[in-house]
């Protein structure tokens, strides 16, 4: 199962169309609307400063939020749109989708490595290079995995680790259809300038 998802805090918004929302935005909100999920769409609004951190801390269309609003049951929750500004480029509206636990959807997903002490590469010195820290998968909205795991064990150095050599948890898999780089074990710069000189050698 997940790890921790992120909480993202907004109140009901009172009253309904243009005059509410720009009363929320002068009040330092960010109006919205939460839909979707079987239920009737929410308007609320989410404090502007805490929004903008959430936006500046990247990937914010693609992160599950644990939604939390006052009176109702929290949701999961996933942005489906930020409307901003022409030209201040500012968040002046946001969509969030509720979501099912049997919704499948896009969710940057940490990758962990295990068992450095059993990779030989790494004994004799080499350098794991880690290509993407974390990666996009297909999941379950209710089944989200906290990582996966790359075993290092019997890795040597010039071995490269693609996502087809990870074992998935069942049903999920990756966003995109191509064999990508994770990793790889690259000889240490003495190793590789010691290589050379018995090159020079023969």
């Amino acid at each position: 199962m997940a790890g921790e998802i992120p909480d993202l805090h907004a109140v009901v918004r009172t009253g309904t169309g243009k005059g509410a929302a720009r009363q929320a935005r002068r009040d330092g909100d960010v109006p919205g609307i939460v839909y979707g999920g079987g239920a009737d769409p929410l308007p609320i609004n989410i404090p502007y400063n805490a929004l903008m951190k959430r936006l500046k801390a990247g990937r914010f269309l693609s992160t599950l939020f644990n939604l939390k609003v006052e009176g109702h049951d929290d949701v999961r929750v996933i942005c489906r749109g930020v409307q901003r500004h022409v030209v201040k480029d500012l968040p002046t509206h946001v969509d969030l989708l509720r979501l099912r636990r049997t919704t499948r959807l896009n969710l940057f997903i940490h990758v962990e490595f295990v068992n450095h002490k059993d990779a030989p590469g790494l004994k004799r010195g080499g350098v794991l290079t880690v290509v993407r820290p974390e990666v996009e998968l297909n999941v379950l909205a209710g089944d989200i995995p906290d990582h996966i795991t790359v075993d290092l064990t019997g890795r040597q150095i010039g071995d490269v680790i693609h996502i087809n050599d990870i074992p998935l948890p069942e049903g999920v898999t990756p966003s995109i259809d191509r064999n990508f780089v994770v990793a790889n074990i690259s000889a240490p710069s003495g190793l590789r300038s010691a290589d050379n000189e018995e090159g020079d050698d023969e």
